[in-house]
């Protein structure tokens, strides 16, 4: 591997990233490449502090953007900018395409803000490749139903997760060199070896 990558995993919730995330995960081990994984909100102590209140509290939107880059910026200085200098390949379960989805899309909050806030603490730093895992949003809120107790995202109206959605597929048209759209509805295998073969791709 000529060097380490970036990766971001995006998506409506119920799309099935926690799945193949654990596909990735054992894609890199098992090639004994070095590799860390984590998500967003949260990554850090802090960071994880911070989730639970963004994702179980309800706050201004624009108060929740501020949380999310607060979160963001310690995640990145202290694990993904260390990790990547070591070498290390860092995927995360959403990073800021996700604000701009959510908070953005989803709430209302003015790009430009984020663009500002995106500007601030990232500086130069941008995903490599990101996997959107796309589902129709009556498909996604039914996996939801048979999971787990919801956040207060997921508990949003199909209205809600649609402008996500929509929000989501313009940006992967906005950046088609870094984004690949995967149909999550799929068949787990077949998602994963389009996963396998995006990935063999790029690391050679």
């Amino acid at each position: 591997m000529n060097k380490p990558l970036f990766i971001t995993l995006e998506g409506v919730d119920g799309a099935g990233k926690t799945t193949h995330i654990h596909f990735i995960e054992d894609y890199f081990r098992t090639r004994g490449l070095p590799f860390y994984m984590t998500r967003e909100p949260g990554g850090t102590d802090l960071g994880e502090k911070l989730r639970l209140l963004l994702l179980h509290e309800e706050m201004d939107a624009l108060t929740e953007t501020m949380l999310m880059f607060s979160a963001r910026c310690e995640h990145i200085q202290t694990i993904i900018k260390p990790k990547l200098a070591q070498g290390i390949t860092v995927v995360s379960d959403r990073f800021t395409d996700a604000t701009y989805a959510y908070q953005a899309g989803g709430k209302g909050v003015d790009a430009r803000s984020i663009d500002v806030l995106k500007s601030l603490v990232q500086k130069d730093l941008d995903p490599d490749l990101t996997f959107l895992f796309d589902v129709p949003v009556e498909i996604s809120i039914e996996r939801l139903k048979d999971t787990r107790t919801m956040d207060k995202f997921e508990r949003e109206e199909p209205s809600f997760h649609q402008t996500i959605r929509n929000a989501y597929l313009d940006l992967a048209q906005s950046f088609p060199q870094r984004f690949h759209v995967l149909n999550g509805t799929h068949a787990i295998e077949a998602i994963q070896d389009e996963i396998k073969l995006i990935l063999d791709g790029r690391l050679g």
